[in-house]
């Protein structure tokens, strides 16, 4: 069965998935490219982003890797889109990532404002959703194919998730960093309650992966 999956979800010691303030200038919000460091390291990253040869091979990457396996749509947050708030001025944003951005699948971005979809190099479509967390679901699974969706945040997006018991599978790559203040990853919830257990921790280079797993599935 289809599978609803969050990946290389980057996490602070004290809990925080982004810092304060998102911005054009911090799209990770004030100190959040911090958590990402992990990342910035391993060759999926200096392929995918940077195009240059090189980067590191072991724990790190082998983790970020394994969440592009077996993915056939994402689902983000409007605020992984853009910074843009409220209604849309015009269509002038497309992303965070020019104009070939890394997913390669219809990807159905949560928003309370309509827009026409948007396609992109290297078939990535983004669709606009503005019925709730349940409809992209659903389309995201019609469009995946037999393949899992992948929910690539943000934060206030994944809780919404995890409270309605719809995620089977959050990967965390817990940083060393503190941050004091921003995104806090699971405000307000109760993970044992919903169902949610950690089943694997794995030591990586520069991040310790934690895999949490729904009891049963939830589709």
């Amino acid at each position: 069965m289809a599978k609803l999956r969050v990946h290389s979800f980057a996490v602070s010691l004290d809990g925080f998935a982004a810092g304060p303030d998102q911005d054009l200038q911090h799209p990770l919000g004030v100190r959040g490219t911090e958590l990402m460091e992990w990342f910035f390291h391993t060759r999926l990253w200096r392929g995918m982003h940077e195009g240059m040869d090189g980067g590191e091979t072991g724990v790190d990457h082998r983790m970020a890797a394994q969440g592009f396996d077996h993915i056939g749509a994402w689902i983000l947050g409007r605020n992984m889109f853009g910074s843009v708030r409220g209604p849309w001025p015009d269509e002038s944003w497309r992303g965070w990532w020019g104009e070939e951005p890394p997913y390669h699948t219809p990807v159905f971005v949560l928003t309370h404002h309509p827009r026409a979809s948007l396609h992109m190099a290297g078939g990535t479509v983004f669709h606009f959703v503005t019925s709730g967390i349940d409809e992209a679901l659903q389309r995201a699974f019609a469009a995946a194919d037999d393949r899992d969706v992948r929910l690539g945040g943000g934060a206030a997006t994944v809780r919404q998730y995890l409270q309605a018991r719809l995620i089977d599978e959050l990967h965390l790559a817990v940083s060393p960093v503190l941050l004091g203040q921003g995104e806090a990853l699971f405000a307000g919830l109760d993970l044992p309650a919903l169902g949610y257990a950690c089943t694997e921790v794995t030591p990586g280079e520069r991040a310790t992966h934690v895999l949490l797993q729904r009891a049963a599935p939830a589709h």
